[in-house]
């Protein structure tokens, strides 16, 4: 088993959301602050294992207001819980470039289960000589298990914000050089 060291390449990276908005559209958002790394097993990518942590009070979703509500106690708290944290747990090989990364998602000190569909989206040289990797994730989660609960009923019915948020992300990671991880 060769392990090689990689950290998230935060330029070229992001991390999105989608959230359902009065039942009839979606609001987009991402997170700004973000890091993390992969302990890349070059044989066999399902014995990799992946870390993030993200930066909750750097959420935009474009909207101020909106932006300061969900940093609240009736969101995320930032100011008592100003980290989400992710640690794989598992990968399995799907098929081709396909995998499925299961994992450990803290948000508010609550920790639930998390599964994301990813793609490994190959790896070469930059024209500075370093290394890097990509990958796409995609999946899904209640927000609710998290303890991010409020909500308003709507007059026609359906409430303001939905339950299920849609996350998306696009990782580029750049190999630790040898003598750095040492």
């Amino acid at each position: 088993m060769t392990t090689n060291n990689w950290n998230l390449d935060t330029v070229h990276s992001g991390i999105n959301f989608t959230v359902r908005h009065m039942v009839v559209s979606k609001v987009r958002g991402r997170f700004a602050k973000f890091g993390g790394s992969v302990a890349l097993d070059e044989g066999d990518l399902t014995r990799s294992v992946v870390e993030a942590t993200i930066e909750a009070s750097s959420i935009d979703t474009g909207t101020a207001q909106r932006d300061d509500h969900l940093r609240s106690a009736d969101f995320f708290d930032v100011e008592h819980f100003p980290q989400i944290r992710f640690r794989s747990t598992r990968i399995e090989k799907l098929g081709g470039d396909n995998y499925r990364l299961t994992g450990e998602l803290t948000i508010r000190d609550v920790t639930r289960p998390i599964a994301l569909d990813a793609e490994y989206g190959g790896r070469g040289k930059d024209p500075w000589g370093n290394e890097r990797v990509g990958f796409t994730a995609k999946g899904s989660l209640d927000r609710k298990d998290f303890g991010l609960k409020w909500n308003q009923a709507l007059e026609t019915g359906g409430v303001l914000v939905s339950d299920r948020v849609d996350i998306e992300l696009e990782v580029q990671a750049v190999r630790v050089a040898a003598s750095a991880a040492a």
